[in-house]
């Protein structure tokens, strides 16, 4: 085989794979490193329905996610969202609590938990989780949107 025929090859094999993984690393709620196949698992669906603002329905499909997938980092993350969309905060703060345990590098959930602590008034806790998300990724999206929040509320 010649070189650039392998190279096609290897492209033309290894593409659907990256396209059928894509779903997993939705921006703003996973760390780049799942804990568990979740795109397998309906996370994909439950994200959808989170993006649309059906949230009790997100948290349907997540709870089957978690059940079979319990330290699955990307879904309790999205729980906790979806739960502080629905200003269930004592609950949004269990589930970013159990994300962070899961894995505690997880970027959606620092920033996730960080934006709670904004709308709860915790701004001291908040620009921890922003010191975090700086030393773990420097400027990225996720720093960004929570010390954003932070402006916004006043405490930038």
């Amino acid at each position: 085989m010649t070189t650039p025929f392998r190279v096609r090859l290897a492209a033309t094999l290894l593409l659907p794979l990256a396209v059928a993984a894509a779903p997993a690393f939705a921006a703003g709620t996973d760390s780049g490193t799942s804990t568990a196949p979740a795109a397998q698992s309906g996370y994909a669906e439950a994200k959808a329905a989170a993006d649309a603002g059906r949230y009790p329905e997100a948290l349907k499909r997540l709870a089957a996610v978690i059940k079979a997938e319990p330290r699955n980092a990307d879904a309790l993350n999205l729980m906790g969202y979806s739960n502080r969309k629905m200003n269930r905060m004592a609950e949004a703060a269990r589930y970013y609590d159990a994300a962070l345990k899961a894995n505690p590098k997880h970027l959606g959930a620092l920033e996730y938990q960080g934006e709670m602590f904004v709308e709860t008034g915790d701004y001291t806790s908040a620009r921890a989780n922003l010191n975090r998300l700086a030393t773990l990724c420097g400027k990225c999206a996720e720093y960004s949107d929570l010390r954003a929040a932070l402006a916004a509320a006043g405490q930038g």
